[in-house]
């Protein structure tokens, strides 16, 4: 039986109905950990900072400083970092996905999480010549992506076949540059390195948390906006171009706006894979393939999968797992389902 997807005011009812998903599930994450804590005073204990209560008054609301500290301090950026990496991801594949007309690419296709991968390896082993490793992170991260454009240009085009094929050697340079430094590290920092490619939120603050919002956000925003541009795009060059739009100009934006979000995610968090994957193939299970409401909804779920694969990161042994090991175990046969069961489906 075949899968039809909601149309007009049900596809809109259905992105509230994620949007509702994703507040519950993020109350529940909230209350989740070694540190037992009820959503009322969890939520009590975020009201009371956020209205700037004294500690008198906070102890006088029966809320401890290790109610302060494990919520405010530990979990609430944590889990809003989570969020916005989630939304990050699954967007930015969105984008990909529709640019290249191709539903197993990702964002990292152009370099972005080999090029990061190299730029926090040179910080963990040369830490005096590069102290700010988020930063070298980044930076490394768009000088693949616009290695990789560059590659790909000529004569004033940029044939996405080209540019695939591009960012995969790219990619493959930059891994071996990464081996390099693996090398070259000592025990710790080979140790280090290993596990900020495997990603995680361990260390998330307030500050990267502002970092993420300002820059995820009105990416996302602006790719869902410009979905109808993503559909057009979705028809092939030669009709898009017929419809008044300018191919080339247009994916570059997009992959502009879809790196920009993916290379800060990678950059704070490390490599998870997967979620840019999967995200909007289910997006487009529940919407349909109309990019206005897909993009939107794949960042939504991208949201969900990343907080709860965190939530089970972090609560299921007494020692945290690295999350891009839970996204991968719970997203591979998820995708294999997925293609086997609904694989005609996905574009209908």
């Amino acid at each position: 039986m075949a899968f039809h997807p909601p149309v007009g005011s049900s596809r809109t009812a259905s992105l509230v109905l994620l949007a509702v998903g994703l507040v519950l599930l993020f109350i529940w994450a909230l209350t989740m950990g070694e540190y037992a804590i009820t959503a009322q005073k969890a939520w009590g204990t975020i009201w009371a900072k956020l209205s700037l209560a004294d500690p008198e008054a906070m102890s006088a609301a029966g809320i401890s400083r290790m109610d302060e500290v494990i919520v405010w301090n530990i979990r609430l950026p944590r889990l809003l970092l989570s969020v916005l990496a989630g939304m990050a991801l699954a967007a930015s594949g969105a984008a990909y996905q529709g640019c290249f007309r191709n539903p197993l690419v990702e964002p990292y296709l152009l370099g972005v999480s080999s090029g990061a991968a190299w730029g926090a390896s040179l910080a963990i082993v040369f830490p005096n010549l590069f102290p700010q490793g988020q930063l070298t992170a980044f930076a490394c991260a768009l000088i693949a992506v616009f290695l990789a454009y560059s590659l790909a240009r000529r004569d004033g085009e940029t044939p996405p076949v080209t540019l695939i094929l591009s960012g995969i050697i790219v990619g493959a340079i930059f891994s071996a540059l990464v081996s390099i430094m693996k090398y070259l590290a000592a025990d710790t920092e080979l140790r280090e390195i290993t596990f900020w490619m495997m990603g995680g939120f361990y260390y998330a603050t307030w500050h990267d948390v502002l970092i993420n919002a300002v820059s995820v956000l009105p990416c996302v925003c602006l790719i869902s906006l410009l979905g109808w541009k993503l559909n057009l795009l979705s028809l092939g060059d030669e009709e898009a171009r017929s419809l008044g739009l300018h191919p080339d100009r247009t994916r570059l934006l997009f992959l502009i706006l879809a790196t920009f979000a993916a290379a800060v995610c990678v950059s704070t968090v490390g490599i998870v894979a997967w979620v840019g994957l999967m995200m909007p193939h289910a997006a487009r299970m529940l919407l349909g393939s109309d990019n206005r409401y897909a993009v939107p909804g794949a960042a939504l779920l991208g949201a969900m999968y990343m907080l709860l694969c965190d939530t089970v990161a972090r609560t299921l042994t007494g020692s945290e797992i690295p999350v891009a090991i839970i996204t991968s175990i719970l997203g591979a046969p998820y995708l294999l389902w997925l293609l086997r069961s609904k694989g005609r489906d996905l574009y209908a």
